[in-house]
């Protein structure tokens, strides 16, 4: 389980998060939704500890996250953040190798290469794990960084927009890889969505963040909902009865 006591963050004396306490349970896939600018991605890396918080707490599977050392705090949890830019040539096979550095320190053992392995093959990355990052596709080269991500074989995965830049087919295509890792691989993953709809179809939580706080949580059965939406996102949404579930609509 994450959990945030009244966690306070201050910008200014106009840009604030907080307080915001809640608990995120483990297991499944959570997503943080809300307008442009309304706190998601601050509080993910708050909860991956790449940022500080002024107040509160923050506690991964009952560890501390301000005084967890980072050797310790880096077996428990992997963060994906939006700028992923290595400027050294990386083959996708050495980047994914990069995951197991709080375990290796650098030197992999016949173990580490075996999960870098299953990390490539499970992103369906095999035929590519020669390539260089500059040689891939946009889609490509985000499923390289998420393999990366499940190498460090942590149980807590936070991703910030790892749909950013990807067109739709690609979109889908890495929501089921990450639906595959909460299910196969027992892992909890918490991410960062704009599209409200991937988050209804793929999410087992929805957390709704606005101006810096918290102001819903729940299943997506209880999110998706017109006066939810409408009242999150601050725009005329209404849900319907899709084939695969409920779909929100924008007008």
């Amino acid at each position: 389980m994450i959990t945030l006591e009244n966690v306070h963050k201050k910008y200014s004396n106009d840009v604030a998060i907080g307080p915001v306490s809640i608990s995120i349970p483990a297991g499944g896939i959570t997503a943080l939704v809300g307008p442009n600018g309304a706190g998601k991605s601050t509080l993910l890396t708050m909860v991956g500890r790449l940022m500080g918080i002024d107040e509160g707490t923050i506690s991964i599977s009952g560890f501390d996250v301000a005084s967890t050392a980072s050797k310790d705090l880096a077996k428990i949890v992997s963060i994906l953040r939006q700028e992923n830019h290595f400027v050294t040539r990386l083959t996708v096979r050495q980047l994914v190798g990069f995951g197991r550095f709080p375990h290796s320190k650098g030197r992999l053992s016949a173990a580490d290469e075996l999960i870098v392995s299953r990390s490539i093959d499970f992103l369906d990355l095999g035929a590519l794990e020669a390539r260089y990052l500059d040689e891939l596709s946009g889609g490509q080269r985000q499923r390289a960084y998420v393999a990366m991500v499940l190498a460090q074989d942590t149980e807590y995965v936070l991703l910030d927009e790892p749909l950013n830049n990807l067109d739709m087919a690609h979109s889908v295509q890495m929501m089921a890889h990450l639906r595959r890792a909460a299910e196969e691989l027992g892992r909890t993953i918490v991410i960062v969505l704009h599209d409200i709809n991937f988050a209804g179809h793929y999410a087992d939580h929805i957390c709704a963040v606005k101006h810096g706080k918290v102001v819903e949580f729940g299943t997506p059965a209880e999110i998706m909902r017109d006066d939810v939406l409408t009242r999150v996102f601050e725009t005329p949404v209404t849900v319907i009865d899709g084939p695969r579930g409920p779909l929100a609509v924008y007008y």
